[in-house]
């Protein structure tokens, strides 16, 4: 190209490190071009036409168009394509609410459902309105129609769903939320302090409830709940719902301890339901186990249920059960299983606990040997002693001896410089010192039960083995929560209107929607290519599971160029794929040739 010819580049792509192309041939575009100046608009295509035919093949869009309210004609941004727009930058960059209008501004504004000139008017204010339309849907109404469509469309199995929740913290006072708000005929979730899983006690939360299939950990329902709500108050209505979206009752549904109490798994019982959880340690089955490892292990006979080898043939774990099944208190199968991995990290555990408790017990023993010593009180030594063991239950492995020591000074009770005639007093000031061991008996004693959890279920046909694998699946679910909180960044939450809160988390489910049915649908097409890996690392590197993160890193780079004169004559150019740029849209089922055409 003539480097004379003026190329003013405009809407200039956010992001510094987008790869610069060559533009065409001034001879190609010579016959529209009639002597006015030419301009070069660059805007990103990136991962969007996957993302917008996965939001077809779930119709999205129909859905939010059913169950929103009818929508103002002056708008000149329905509230739907607001939504998904929200969507799709959650997915992408994850930009804040402000900055909207001017991430849209670097794409192709077709592939976001706008026209050039709507741009203008998307702004924060504008996503926010959509937000507060949105939480006019009833959304467990809404979010199981998006599901059944997603279901259909993709052959969902719904025979086995996992359930968790997590929670979602908030900076400020929130003073107002502290109890549940009607807004617009509905009542809202109470942001308050509560358990938090976050390890964050000082803010508050609400809760986030999220379940997830066994087919690839597709997220099928969502809802939220007050923020020092127990999660064993959620299963029941949780379950009723996911019976309602199945169709079925017979479903396996697999969840934490929380699930087991009585109420709840006889409710799921007594419906014609199935359950999968672990038995709580506070429950009386657990204590009589723990008393059975740690005096009479030899009286249990274990089998082998399956291992686990790495590549070089090394042992990484294994699992047994215990021969004899036995029942709970309540009647329902109760199954012993012991975990090598699970053994080894309880051993870890406990001997991290020793050596902080030792150190705790170190501290304590300079506060006494302080010359500023402030307690002279047996019963005070007594108290942070306990303090300090029953903080990690070291109560049985620590022997810990409390020396009394009398401290004797003389204080000088005449007036007056010192002399032979001066008269002293006997203080005597009552001390303490500190002695401990470990007590190795006991603590063999408590290693013979490392690795042992019980599991529960009603499900009289699945096998041990079977009742495990399923178990073990249930990590899957804390898969979606890491999404959620690292890749789209949902807490901290700095909003300050409840409903557009409740809005929103709604939208984090749809775009966690998306993000895993990309990996399912980009794991699947590589297994039916037969395809182990794909080069998405850095330098070609092979990657056995691409995830949604790595295709959108990978697609940045597809852009559109549009040359274009003053009298409005405009030439479209598309960035040429590269190799695996082909070959990651060819496996979505698209065509290189049209990619981002519309």
């Amino acid at each position: 190209m003539d480097p004379d010819l003026p190329l003013p580049y405009r809407d200039r792509m956010k992001r510094s490190n987008r790869r610069a192309h060559q533009a065409p041939d001034p001879a190609t575009f010579a016959p529209q071009a009639t002597g006015g100046d030419l301009t070069l608009h660059t805007r990103c295509i990136g991962v969007l036409p996957i993302l917008n035919r996965l939001i077809q093949r779930c119709q999205l869009r129909e859905t939010l168009w059913q169950f929103l309210p009818s929508e103002d004609r002056r708008q000149r941004i329905d509230t739907a394509t607001a939504i998904l727009l929200l969507v799709r930058n959650i997915l992408v960059s994850r930009e804040p609410l402000y900055g909207i209008g001017q991430w849209s501004a670097a794409f192709v504004p077709e592939l976001l459902n706008l026209r050039q000139d709507q741009l203008r008017s998307l702004n924060d204010d504008r996503v926010g309105r959509a937000l507060d339309r949105l939480f006019d849907v009833n959304f467990p109404e809404f979010v199981m129609a998006v599901t059944q469509h997603a279901v259909a469309e993709f052959q969902l199995d719904l025979s086995e769903l996992h359930n968790d929740s997590t929670t979602v913290k908030f900076y400020g006072d929130y003073a107002e939320f502290d109890q549940p708000q009607r807004r617009r005929g509905k009542t809202t979730a109470a942001i308050r302090h509560g358990h938090s899983k976050d390890h964050r006690p000082d803010l508050k939360q609400l809760l986030y409830i999220l379940t997830v299939t066994d087919d690839g950990g597709v997220p099928v329902y969502f809802t939220t709940d007050n923020g020092d709500q127990h999660d064993d108050k959620t299963h029941v209505p949780t379950w009723n719902l996911l019976r309602e979206l199945t169709g079925r009752s017979d479903f396996l549904y697999v969840a934490d301890c929380k699930l087991a109490s009585a109420a709840n798994l006889s409710h799921i019982d007594r419906e014609g339901g199935r359950f999968i959880t672990i038995l709580p340690k506070n429950r009386s089955e657990p204590k009589r186990m723990k008393e059975k490892l740690r005096d009479d292990p030899d009286s249990l006979r274990w089998e082998l249920l399956y291992e686990v080898v790495d590549e070089d043939d090394v042992l990484r774990q294994r699992f047994k059960t215990l021969r004899e099944e036995q029942l709970t208190a309540d009647g329902y199968r109760l199954l012993w299983i012991h975990s090598l991995a699970k053994a080894v990290s309880d051993d870890e555990g406990r001997v991290k606990a020793i050596q902080k408790t030792t150190d705790e017990l170190t501290a304590l023993r300079k506060r006494l040997q302080s010359p500023r010593s402030r307690m002279p009180d047996r019963r005070r030594v007594d108290t942070e002693i306990d303090t300090i063991l029953q903080r990690r239950d070291m109560s049985e492995l620590f022997n810990v001896e409390v020396l009394p020591e009398e401290q004797v000074t003389l204080v000088q009770t005449t007036r007056g410089r010192k002399s032979a005639d001066t008269q002293y007093t006997r203080v005597v000031k009552l001390r303490f010192d500190l002695t401990w061991q470990v007590n190795v008996e006991s603590l063999q004693r408590a290693r013979r039960g490392d690795g042992v959890f019980p599991l529960i279920t009603n499900d009289r046909q699945l096998t041990a083995e079977a009742v495990l694998r399923a178990y073990k699946r249930q990590p899957i679910i804390e898969k979606r929560f890491s999404q959620l909180k690292t890749d789209f960044n949902v807490a901290p939450v700095y909003l300050k209107e409840v409903s557009r809160i409740e809005s929103l988390l709604c939208v984090y489910f749809l775009a966690l929607l998306l993000q895993t049915l990309l990996e399912r649908e980009l794991r699947g097409a590589m297994a039916k290519s037969k395809l182990e890996t794909l080069p998405l690392y850095s330098e070609g590197r092979a990657c056995s599971r691409p995830t949604a993160r790595r295709v959108i890193d990978v697609m940045e780079s597809m852009s559109r160029h549009r040359l274009q004169t003053n009298e409005g004559v405009s030439l479209d150019l598309y960035t040429d794929a590269t190799p695996i740029q082909r070959q990651l849209i060819e496996l979505f089922g698209m065509h290189p040739s049209t990619y981002g055409r519309r």
